[in-house]
């Protein structure tokens, strides 16, 4: 009686053995999980740019922890005179800081996913924040892309316009110790509008 009781105690221990195990693996992937999503939080909330990748900005949970990694990735690159704008009445920019060159450049930053291009409005809004600032130079940063008529917009006003591959390309060349790299593409000139506009 006891061997048939103690084999069906044991019978039981092998079938509940494999959901054990599946248990702990589960229980074990979910404290990863949970550990790593703590440790993007955090490098978010520090927002170190020696820390931050294009994949924790698609993270960020408004613009403004954008803008405010901007701010910490430019100060850190080099440039003087940077302040970030305050978050209501910025008239169209969100940074404004002195070039190389001491131009002083007013800069829109947009958080985008890469399948929601920028339009015109960001445009025509830091276009329009350049005499509110006093800046000879006006640049629209996203983590995404921008539509065609922003982009003939951007080139008939002289706006520069870093779309997500330059601003992977600006992170690379910061965390690679490249600064003037990187400065380069911040720096670059408008690209040359298409053709005169017909009236």
């Amino acid at each position: 009686m006891a061997s048939a009781s103690f084999s069906r105690i044991s019978g039981l221990e092998s079938e509940l053995w494999p959901w054990l195990l599946l248990g702990a693996a589960l229980l074990l992937v979910v404290v990863v999980w949970r550990l790593l999503a703590l440790r993007r939080r955090r490098i978010r909330r520090q927002l170190d740019p020696r820390r931050i990748t294009i994949k924790d900005i698609d993270g960020m949970l408004d613009g403004s922890d954008f803008e405010r990694y901007l701010h910490r990735l430019f100060t850190e690159l080099g440039y003087e005179d940077v302040y970030k704008t305050s978050t209501s009445g910025d008239f169209g920019a969100d940074l404004v800081f002195a070039d190389r060159y001491g131009e002083r450049t007013v800069l829109q930053a947009k958080r985008y996913s890469p399948t929601n291009p920028v339009g015109l409005s960001a445009v025509q809004e830091v276009y329009g924040s350049m005499r509110v600032y006093g800046a000879q130079r006006a640049v629209v940063l996203t983590s995404g892309r921008y539509t065609a008529a922003c982009r003939k917009l951007a080139a008939y006003n002289g706006v520069v316009l870093l779309d997500r591959e330059d601003l992977e390309d600006i992170i690379a060349y910061f965390k690679g110790k490249q600064p003037e790299a990187a400065m380069e593409t911040i720096e670059r000139e408008p690209e040359d509008p298409p053709h005169p506009l017909q009236t």
